[in-house]
């Protein structure tokens, strides 16, 4: 138990680089759209957290951005900035670059739609906060941009991948979690296909602290131990997972509504950002369970088998997340 209080406070010391890590994964949003020839319009919309907005400005070589928008207002779960005005320099060429980027670890979707049908879709990461927008080249598709941004939101976002590993942990390396993860994933695949096209709608931030609290119940069964048939969780997990899989895919609709569909391909982008979500979340079950297995084999080389502290220590590490993740999402939804 001394060596669990010690990790507590350690957890507790770096909880807030965590929270950064929960969910300012949110991709911003940058729209260039050509409404008319040489009329163009252009739409920032970056995450927010109540009050709190991170320093993010996007910039044309051009100047374009340089000067104030026409428009700029502060709404639930965003901030929103637009630029109207007429110019003839070509924005093929131009570079665009996001200020303040490098210094945190949101991503930006960048969708361009030219008068003459031309568009460009790309993904501004903060390891390369700038590209160059080149156009002169045929159409690119937009949809396949959605499969590398369901891969990427799952594999940052560490609310969902606590919630993965406490069920791998809670139910184990067999055809179990195979159940689990089949129905968790069913689920959140329903929520996220009705949500993403406007079916049902949920505030976000509610949405955000039950998934937290979703993380909370699986770490309090994981504390609690027991054998298969001591819990609902333990008899029937498909079942839990499930249910908890459906809140997890409203939150996942939420980086889609950061950004929103193409008219033109909803469904294939829909699909797309589905399967990469699965991408991710498979790729992250097989590392966990390597690293499962490859512990194990050292615990039975070295004779050493702390089996309370093995169990206690992922729930409490677990647990002290996602507790601060609910109180702080808690607060956000009631302001």
């Amino acid at each position: 138990m001394r060596r669990l209080r010690i990790l507590v406070f350690a957890l507790l010391a770096i909880f807030a680089a965590a929270s950064a890590a929960a969910h300012e994964v949110r991709p911003a949003l940058l729209q260039i759209t050509e409404e008319a020839p040489q009329s163009w319009r252009v739409f920032w919309k970056q995450p927010a957290m109540g009050d709190m907005v991170l320093r993010l400005h996007p910039r044309l070589s051009s100047g374009w951005l340089d000067a104030p928008p026409a428009d700029q207002y502060l709404a639930p779960g965003f901030l929103v900035k637009t630029w109207t005005f007429q110019s003839p320099q070509p924005l093929s060429g131009q570079t665009l670059s996001v200020e303040g980027l490098n210094q945190s670890i949101t991503d930006v979707f960048v969708q361009v739609k030219l008068a003459d049908g031309r568009s460009l879709d790309a993904i501004v990461k903060p390891q390369h906060p700038s590209i160059t927008l080149a156009l002169e080249g045929p159409v690119r598709p937009e949809a396949p941009a959605y499969l590398k941004l369901g891969v990427e939101h799952i594999l940052t976002g560490a609310d969902h991948l606590m919630f993965v590993l406490g069920l791998l942990l809670l139910v184990g390396i067999g055809g179990r979690i195979v159940k689990a993860v089949t129905a968790f994933t069913a689920a959140h695949s329903l929520t996220l296909a009705a949500a993403a096209l406007g079916w049902v709608h949920v505030p976000s931030a509610v949405v955000e602290a039950l998934v937290a609290l979703s993380i909370v119940f699986v770490a309090v069964e994981l504390a609690r131990g027991g054998g298969p048939a001591d819990s609902l969780t333990r008899r029937q997990p498909w079942l839990v997972a499930f249910i908890f899989g459906l809140l997890h895919g409203l939150a996942f609709a939420g980086a889609l509504a950061e950004i929103g569909l193409p008219p033109h391909a909803v469904a294939a982008s829909l699909l797309l950002f589905n399967l990469g979500v699965e991408i991710g979340q498979l790729a992250f079950i097989g590392a966990a369970i390597l690293v499962i297995l490859a512990l194990r084999r050292l615990r039975a080389q070295a004779g050493w088998d702390p089996a309370a502290f093995a169990r206690l220590a992922p729930a409490y590490a677990i647990g002290v997340f996602a507790t601060y993740w609910f109180i702080e999402r808690l607060t956000v939804a009631f302001q």
